[in-house]
């Protein structure tokens, strides 16, 4: 998969990048106390309680697509903004330079299954992410400025879907350091595992949760002035059964 390295300053470089890791991280809020109150809620229609908080689902690693359309089964799917992170190979040889990138991407999930099982709704739906990475190590000191943006195409009109601050979820340092801890025994040092990708977390949709024609997601750096921006269409395929 071919992205483009944009550091803060210089030129910007295009790799190719091997994906063998896919990590979802759900339940990433940092108020404790709402996601009890969202859990209790979720409970009461049918959805089991995550058996963490947060929570690292696994996907399959070609779900990851820079497409600007995916196909999903049935009308019940949906979008949903997310910063997400991405380690190279430690020695550099793939370009990335053992560093952590940042990028944009959606967790398109398949609603409709959803209180049957968290992990398949998730595996059902690709995930669109940006083709443009900003280094870490650039934002890393003023992360807590950066804010996520979606719209989406509903019916035909374009609204304002999600909207915050990245402080609504856990630093993605604490984040990342709590997999290694949990499922690698901490042999990335409290990193990511190289050539993986981690899904960050989300906020609430203004209006609900719903399905869109269209969705556009972006990562604004107010500090820099820059955004990472990507936007697909969503084709809906019949259900016959």
């Amino acid at each position: 998969m071919l992205f483009t390295l944009e550091p803060s300053s210089g030129a910007p470089r295009t790799i190719d990048f091997t994906l063998e890791t896919l990590i979802v991280a759900g339940w990433t809020g940092r108020d404790r106390a709402a996601m009890e109150a969202h859990i209790e809620e979720l409970e009461a229609l049918g959805i089991k309680r995550p058996k963490s908080l947060p929570v690292y689902y696994r996907c399959s690693n070609t779900c990851v697509t820079q497409r600007r359309a995916i196909q999903v089964p049935g009308a019940e799917s949906s979008g949903e903004v997310e910063f997400l992170f991405y380690r190279g190979l430690a020695d550099g040889s793939d370009g990335m330079d053992g560093e952590l990138w940042v990028g944009v991407g959606s967790d398109h999930t398949e609603r409709a299954v959803e209180a049957l099982g968290v992990t398949i709704s998730k595996q059902m739906c690709d995930k669109p992410v940006s083709p443009m990475l900003w280094r870490f190590a650039d934002i890393e000191n003023h992360w807590d400025q950066l804010v996520l943006r979606s719209h989406a195409v509903i019916d035909g009109e374009r609204v304002l879907y999600q909207e915050g601050a990245v402080t609504a979820m856990i630093h993605p340092m604490e984040l990342i350091a709590g997999y290694d801890r949990d499922f690698c025994g901490g042999a990335n040092g409290g990193g990511l595992p190289e050539q993986s990708a981690m899904f960050g977390g989300t906020f609430a949709a203004i209006g609900g949760i719903r399905p869109a024609d269209r969705f556009e997601m972006e990562l604004e750096d107010p500090v820099l002035g820059r955004s990472l921006k990507h936007a697909y269409d969503i084709e809906v395929l019949p259900v016959e059964g």
